[in-house]
């Protein structure tokens, strides 16, 4: 997936996006300790994976696409809201999706 597909870098996050092998879109996600405690990682774990499951995947499949994403946090994740996060991924997503098109 890191090899093959495009990548949009954001403040906050990296997205990976590339054609899904499988009938459907999936979902990855990558939080690195940072040298943040495991309860701050959980959080911007469940905040991504929060907007991977309500806007990315449903926004996929509406437009017929089968894709991977991966969502990998940066350092400065740990310092952003969930508000933040989801207009940075949506953003991303959406500027890939026009591109493979």
């Amino acid at each position: 997936m890191l090899e093959r597909g495009k990548r949009k870098r954001t403040k906050h996050v990296d997205v990976f996006f590339g054609a899904s092998p499988v009938s459907r879109s999936r979902l990855g996600l990558v939080v690195a300790k940072h040298g943040n405690n495991i309860i701050q990682r959980n959080l911007v774990k469940r905040r991504l994976r929060e907007i991977g499951r309500r806007l990315v995947l449903p926004g996929l499949d509406a437009d017929g696409r089968n894709a991977d994403v991966l969502l990998r946090a940066r350092h400065s994740a740990y310092r952003a809201n969930y508000a933040q996060l989801e207009r940075e991924v949506m953003e991303a997503v959406e500027a890939l999706c026009s591109e493979d098109s």
